[in-house]
């Protein structure tokens, strides 16, 4: 494993770990290596000191699992609050959107996955939406 510090090109910085060099390469040659705070994948390799230990002291490690930013961790109390207090409808938010909206499905607060053009529309159609800064949907196994 092998942990860069990566820069996007909007100049927001974090880390992220790879199996290797080459897989850092093969990913950000599809673009799928993204920045973790505003999810563009125009992404680089910055400079980053060696890491040295001192002899006999221990380096803390934080799970990778944790936020590496405040920007991060926002974002990660902002879904927990979301999924806490919304109904997940999938990919038939759009379709569910304009129901509440036209009065036909009673009235709750909603997420989901909508294709562009049908998140368009919604928004000319003056059914008030926002897209969520989640790169991308949750898993479940």
């Amino acid at each position: 494993m092998i942990k860069y510090a990566l820069t996007c090109a909007n100049e927001h910085s974090f880390e992220s770990w790879f199996q290797s060099a080459d897989a850092f390469d093969t990913l950000h040659a599809r673009g799928l290596v993204n920045c973790s705070v505003c999810g563009v994948s125009d992404v680089s390799k910055s400079v980053m000191a060696p890491r040295i230990g001192k002899s006999g002291t221990e380096i803390e490690e934080r799970p990778l699992s944790a936020p590496a930013t405040a920007a991060e961790q926002a974002v990660r109390e902002m879904r927990a609050h979301l999924e806490a207090n919304s109904e997940d409808v999938g990919t038939n938010f759009a379709k569910e959107a304009r129901a509440i909206h036209n009065g036909e499905a009673p009235e709750r607060s909603i997420y989901g996955e909508a294709k562009v053009q049908d998140a368009k529309k919604l928004v000319e159609d003056g059914i008030p939406i926002a897209p969520l800064p989640f790169i991308t949907p949750r898993k479940s196994n």
